[in-house]
């Protein structure tokens, strides 16, 4: 089936992934359609980075289907695979700019690395990418001088140096100060917007993320549990959706890592009274 315009941009079917005999995403379906913002949320050690690294190729999926634009990326050659990224952008956590050029020469490196440009052309087009961040008067900067929010907006900025058709973010407001955090924010919607991007973020900043997303979906123990709008999320009935939504302590996602019980491993049911010293 020819790929249209319609379809959505990245589709998982069916996917698994594992390291050894811990598996880590378990038969995940999920879909992100082209043109929107895309949120995945969800506890820590859920799978989302990792389901970043499936989408991107650098991963591959045990089983299941990794769809771009209707291709399967499981079954790309290195060749396929580099062709592909060069249609994605990513805005690493932390930013992760190279320490030892200024912010031009990071924003500039991915157009040098996979473009003949010229210079002139590399030139203006990364001051406009800067531009768009608010931090063309950085150019000359190195990144030990930039605060955390400026090193992310330099980041975003490198990300999408090559037009990309999908931008994607991992942890994009990790760390930041609210203003800051509110700033990264407002660009990745506004960006999207004006660019024609489609973008997909990891965050567990639930108002920045349900204030600029189309579409959230949770992913807890490796597995799709909710999608839907901000409103529908916020208004799930779900018991893990209500508990994360609402940053509640007690609910279906715990606080111990899965364990047998202490009195168990401690042997306190056996023999309560040496513990107790009677």
């Amino acid at each position: 089936m020819a790929y249209s315009s319609t379809s959505p941009i990245v589709e998982l079917r069916h996917v698994t992934f594992g390291y050894g005999e811990r598996v880590i995403l378990h038969d995940v379906s999920l879909s992100v359609p082209q043109g929107k913002v895309t949120a995945l949320i969800g506890p820590m050690g859920s799978g989302k980075t990792t389901l970043l690294r499936v989408m991107g190729g650098q991963v591959r999926a045990q089983s299941g289907e990794v769809l771009f634009e209707g291709q399967d990326v499981t079954g790309m050659d290195a060749k396929q695979l580099y062709a592909m990224r060069r249609r994605m952008g990513m805005m690493f956590q932390f930013g992760a700019l190279f320490a030892d050029i200024s912010v031009f020469e990071n924003v500039a490196f991915p157009l040098r690395e996979h473009t003949g440009l010229p210079e002139a052309l590399i030139r203006d087009i990364v001051l406009m990418k800067l531009h768009a961040v608010g931090l063309r008067g950085a150019r000359d900067l190195m990144p030990s001088s930039l605060s955390g929010g400026m090193t992310r907006r330099v980041a975003l900025a490198r990300a999408i140096a090559l037009d990309p058709d999908l931008t994607l973010y991992d942890e994009p407001f990790s760390g930041l100060d609210p203003i800051s955090l509110h700033t990264v924010a407002r660009l990745i919607r506004q960006l999207n917007d004006s660019m024609g991007l489609t973008s997909f973020f990891v965050s567990h900043e639930i108002e920045e993320t349900f204030g600029i997303a189309d579409h959230v979906i949770l992913l807890a123990d490796g597995k799709v549990v909710a999608e839907g709008s901000p409103e529908q999320m916020r208004g799930s009935t779900d018991e893990l959706v209500h508990q994360y939504v609402n940053s509640l302590p007690e609910g279906p996602v715990g606080f111990h890592y899965p364990r047998v019980p202490i009195e168990d491993e401690l042997g306190l049911a056996a023999a309560p009274a040496r513990v107790r010293g009677n």
